[in-house]
């Protein structure tokens, strides 16, 4: 391997050593931590040498069947070697196959997140809805959600959602739950003018990213309030728009603990309470309910932003591509998070820094789209077949 370190030396350290995972092996003699290439001969010398003692479970397994990779295997090589691109990465690491659903798009994500203003996004290695910048329906027509920044509308927005709606001849117009409105049954032709006539933002609602923050009116109009909830969900989503995430991001901001908003069920919920902000992670209200965990308790909006700028960078880095932030936190530990983003000052601007470089490499799809008037791309990668 790259440490030089043969299969006598591994065999004899587990033999001498009482070694039993691969875990075990790296600490002991420094073998699959390099590269990661290895990592599959030192499972098959430890099932050799163990047999019946030998804990498939405790060894990592590859991204997929198209490698042996691990993704903390990938995301090392990509950062050290300098990989820029879904190819560079397969042609390096030596790819078994032309890749699958499963390895192409977090590739794709994983170059993009580790080598934010390099990457070259591979449009083609992205799910059929992310390449459409529009979710497809059932009748092959697509729906188009626009940004609404905080649930907030302009008359002139309006205006404009209605009239692209009657010249396109929209099926349905219907107001989200995510407090926007979506025009349903566009034709995937029409989809470029409909974001030149817009001229509004991608709301991203068909991709792993930041989806939607959830505002009540807060303290400005309701009786109730204690925190402006309106003018923090908005800074918040015009600060993390255009970020994509290992999965879907949902925020809800409430301005008191009635949590009008549901930011108990959000990704990341910030409740306004007396004196400040409460803010939760890892809810979810779909498929699997999670509730929300209380990360910190915060005096500011300031606060509140840093604090989520540095939890949903760390979470971007961290997790493994398609999984949630609720799975995310079950597997890290709410504890482990929290020593770095809310108590480690240091290591929480170094994620926000990293977060402002991530921000900077990203434009909105459908302005690009619209001035260039091209059309979205459609086509994906050739099926997979072994090479």
């Amino acid at each position: 391997g790259c440490n030089g370190i043969t299969k006598g030396k591994i065999i004899e350290a587990i033999e001498k050593k009482g070694l039993f995972t691969r875990d075990d092996v790296k600490r002991e003699t420094k073998a699959a931590t390099s590269c990661g290439g290895c990592s599959g001969l030192v499972d098959r010398i430890l099932e050799a040498t163990l047999g019946a003692n030998f804990n498939a479970v405790n060894a990592d397994v590859g991204l997929c069947a198209c490698t042996r990779y691990t993704r903390d295997d990938i995301i090392k090589n990509i950062r050290e070697r300098g990989l820029n691109s879904v190819k560079d990465v397969m042609e390096t690491l030596g790819w078994e196959t032309v890749g699958c659903d499963t390895c192409r798009p977090a590739l794709n994500y994983y170059v993009a997140m580790a080598r934010p203003g390099t990457a070259e996004d591979d449009v083609s290695s992205r799910l059929i809805n992310e390449r459409a910048h529009a979710n497809i329906q059932k009748d092959g027509t697509y729906s188009v959600i626009p940004r609404v920044y905080g649930g907030v509308i302009t008359p002139s927005e309006m205006k404009r959602l209605a009239d692209v709606a009657i010249k396109y001849n929209a099926s349905l117009i219907k107001i989200t739950g995510g407090q926007r409105i979506g025009l349903y049954g566009i034709k995937k032709d029409d989809l470029p003018s409909v974001w030149a006539d817009l001229n509004m933002a991608s709301g991203y609602a068909y991709g792993k990213a930041l989806r939607t923050v959830k505002t009540c009116v807060g303290s400005k109009f309701c009786r109730y309030g204690t925190q402006d909830s309106l003018d923090l969900g908005i800074t918040l989503e015009k600060r993390l728009e255009r970020l994509w995430t290992p999965a879907k991001v949902k925020i809800g901001v409430n301005g008191c603990p009635r949590n009008c908003a549901e930011p108990g069920i959000k990704d990341i919920g910030v409740t306004g309470v007396s004196g400040g902000f409460e803010v939760y992670v890892g809810g979810s209200g779909g498929i699997e309910l999670s509730a929300g965990e209380l990360l910190a308790a915060l005096k500011t909006p300031e606060e509140v932003i840093k604090v989520v700028s540095a939890f949903i960078q760390h979470y971007r880095e961290e997790a493994n591509y398609g999984e949630r932030t609720f799975k995310w936190i079950r597997r890290t530990t709410l504890s482990a998070i929290k020593k770095v983003v809310v108590d480690d000052a240091a290591k929480r601007n170094a994620l926000c820094q990293r977060l402002e470089e991530a921000l900077a490499a990203t434009s909105d799809p459908w302005t690009n789209t619209a001035r260039g008037a091209k059309k979205p791309e459609i086509r994906q990668w050739a099926s997979p077949v072994r090479l």
